[in-house]
């Protein structure tokens, strides 16, 4: 094993016309998680590579893009030969297989050498994904680092094999916990899951406004969000991610990619990416936590099984507060606060808006989350599920008008302030329920003093 220069394959793909999103860029700068120093990658002087037109034989290896002089890469990984890798799944058997996605079988295995568990993913020769993809995640990934991003340990691409290596997450994806449980598997309570989301909107944040030039991850997915221990999330598979826009420009104009279910409207139709795209996509993985269902949802419609996106099953329940209910999750049991349940549908629904820059940005998203994952649920608390005091409550006007701006083109806008709303409305509302509460018990001991009264005066 040797390690590869990132500084040298930049430029080397730029020169190659893999990556049209590298442009005309002159430089481009990535940190990582609690940096605050940036770094800077300039293009050096080499040679002509041939254009991504030539044939495959004559393209150069991933190998040949080494450089030995490179003094300024922000992460460096691992090349492995294939018979490494064949070595560490055990010649890639069944028993070692843990998943499958757009790019290929996912194996468990050991790494020899060094004794590390890891995630091997083999492109799949016939599969949808290929060599560009392939590339991008290993550029991304090597350049991008945060505690909510999986780890790429290196890669393979020995002839016309190309393998990716990762930590090992021992929880597997968000999907599998969502909808493919099995009979040994706990459903994730409410906390986990608002514990998951919160998570997974820190690494799109970082993405978004940390890393320089910002990153539009285009594949949020329930899939591609994977578990480590204590359910800590990681987002994964990078094959998508395209650079945001430069300068004045407002979007990146590219071929539409993504998963149907998740992706946003105005991207489809136009091409238009903005980080606003992974917004919605967000959207929609939050719903899938809060109704446990899938981006599409099977139905019978005129005479005919079919999938509907989860957006347009819920889209009408939403205009009212009072069908909020309705879709939870039936695996949560009711063990939840509905306060806490309804702020969470209320964000979704801010995600969802058809308009998007109507849409929240992602720092607002994770100021959210945060206050919703410290409003733990006790389960054993006295006064349990706060839905028994709080049922049939009615939201106020300006609330309706805020659930409403999902399928409202016109919908608010998502400003700080508006986020905040969620906080303070879920602090009343407790505060209410916590009032009444108090009333409750204090009207209690009141009627056992009277009785207790009324006992001594009989005698």
């Amino acid at each position: 094993m040797y390690n590869f220069d990132i500084k040298s394959l930049i430029d080397k793909f730029k020169k190659m016309g893999y990556f049209p999103c590298f442009g005309r860029r002159k430089g481009m700068k990535l940190r990582s998680e609690g940096e605050s120093n940036r770094m800077s990658f300039h293009r050096p002087n080499v040679p002509d590579m041939p254009s991504v037109g030539s044939k495959i034989n004559k393209e150069p290896k991933l190998e040949s893009l080494v450089s030995k002089n490179a003094t300024h890469a922000n992460h460096k990984v691992e090349t492995f030969t294939y018979r490494e890798l064949a070595t560490a799944t055990n010649n890639f058997r069944i028993g070692s297989l843990v998943g499958e996605g757009g790019f290929g079988p996912v194996y468990k295995g050991q790494i020899q050498s060094t004794g590390q568990v890891v995630a091997v993913k083999k492109l799949n020769q016939t599969g949808f994904q290929g060599d560009k993809e392939f590339l991008m995640e290993v550029l991304m990934l090597s350049l991008l680092h945060h505690s909510n991003l999986v780890n790429l340990i290196g890669y393979c691409s020995e002839g016309d094999q190309r393998l990716l290596v990762y930590e090992f997450m021992p929880l597997g994806s968000l999907e599998s916990h969502l909808h493919d449980l099995t009979p040994d598997m706990v459903p994730l309570d409410w906390n986990t899951r608002m514990k998951i989301a919160a998570g997974a909107a820190k690494g799109l944040d970082y993405l978004h406004n940390q890393a320089d030039p910002p990153v539009i991850y285009r594949d949020l997915k329930s899939s591609n969000i994977l578990l480590g221990e204590g359910f800590h999330p990681k987002l994964s598979d990078f094959g998508f991610a395209k650079f945001g826009p430069d300068g004045d420009k407002t979007h990146v104009t590219t071929r539409v990619m993504g998963t149907r279910g998740y992706c946003a409207p105005e991207y489809a139709g136009t091409g238009r990416l903005t980080k606003k795209t992974d917004i919605y996509s967000f959207g929609v993985v939050l719903l899938e936590l809060i109704t446990g269902r899938r981006a599409l949802v099977p139905t019978h419609e005129h005479g005919k099984d079919t999938l509907v996106p989860l957006v347009d099953w819920v889209s009408p329940m939403l205009k009212d507060s009072k069908n909020f209910m309705q879709f939870a999750d039936p695996h949560l049991k009711g063990q939840f606060s509905e306060t806490v349940f309804r702020s969470a549908v209320e964000l979704a629904s801010m995600c969802l808006r058809i308009d998007s820059n109507s849409r929240p940005d992602i720092s607002n998203v994770v100021f959210a989350l945060k206050y919703l994952t410290s409003q733990q649920h006790d389960p054993s608390a006295a006064h349990g599920n706060s839905s028994k005091g709080e049922k049939g409550r009615k939201i106020s006007e300006r609330e309706g008008r805020r659930n409403e701006g999902m399928v409202d083109p016109k919908g608010p806008g998502s400003s700080p302030d508006e986020i905040g709303m969620l906080k303070k409305d879920a602090d009343r509302e407790q505060a209410v329920a916590e009032a009444k509460m108090w009333g409750e018990n204090w009207r209690k001991k009141r009627r056992q003093s009277a009785e207790l009264d009324n006992g001594i005066v009989n005698r």
